[in-house]
């Protein structure tokens, strides 16, 4: 099976997922900007879910250009990533609606976890698929920043039960940390001749 069908499903649900989480807010009653105050963390709320599933639909784009097939194992790993994607818009949206409490808190970081182990295992199935000279292997390399982002989760899901705003900044921290553009695959593709 070629990889552009997988990749356009991909992106369509993925596209659903942010059409979701952005219905998730609720418009505020009354024309004041009063109104928009109580509103702001559900915003920032917002921005970090959709700043984390553009960092994933990106980082997803670039590993199947580095993908050359796709085989059954490849789609159910793929959809088991799109699955722990589509919580977002609902454990956004219980951390809203709870003002950031600890169990929503921990969950959400529970979901981001669950997500960061659903990519590995995509990219290893890639990998495993595609043999021991695949470009997607090379690039990856060491992975510092998959092996760290898990380990973090694990820390703010802990730091929920005690300092909130601890947890949040580690999951903003994380969401930063990838939102350095990642060449590593392009590199990778330029030197395979893609």
């Amino acid at each position: 099976m070629g990889k552009n069908r997988m990749e356009a499903f991909s992106d369509g649900v993925i596209a659903v997922i942010i059409t979701i989480l952005v219905l998730e807010m609720k418009v505020p009653h009354g024309s004041e900007f009063a109104t928009l105050v109580p509103l702001l963390p559900v915003f920032l709320s917002y921005v970090l879910s959709f700043v984390y599933i553009g960092i994933y639909w990106s980082n997803h784009h670039h590993m199947l250009h580095a993908c050359g097939r796709v085989t059954g194992t490849i789609l159910w790993a793929n959809l088991h990533l799109l699955f722990w994607l589509s919580l977002f818009p609902f454990v956004t949206g219980w951390m809203d609606e709870n003002h950031f409490a600890p169990l929503p808190c921990a969950v959400y970081g529970f979901v981001l976890l669950m997500a960061a182990i659903a990519y590995w295992i995509l990219q290893q199935t890639i990998i495993r698929a595609e043999g021991t000279l695949a470009v997607l292997q090379r690039a990856v390399g060491r992975d510092w920043k998959g092996k760290l982002s898990p380990v973090l989760y694990l820390v703010a899901i802990a730091a929920s039960f005690y300092v909130t705003w601890v947890a949040l900044a580690i999951y903003v921290g994380v969401a930063l940390i990838w939102l350095v553009p990642d060449r590593r695959i392009e590199r990778e593709l330029v030197k395979a001749g893609h």
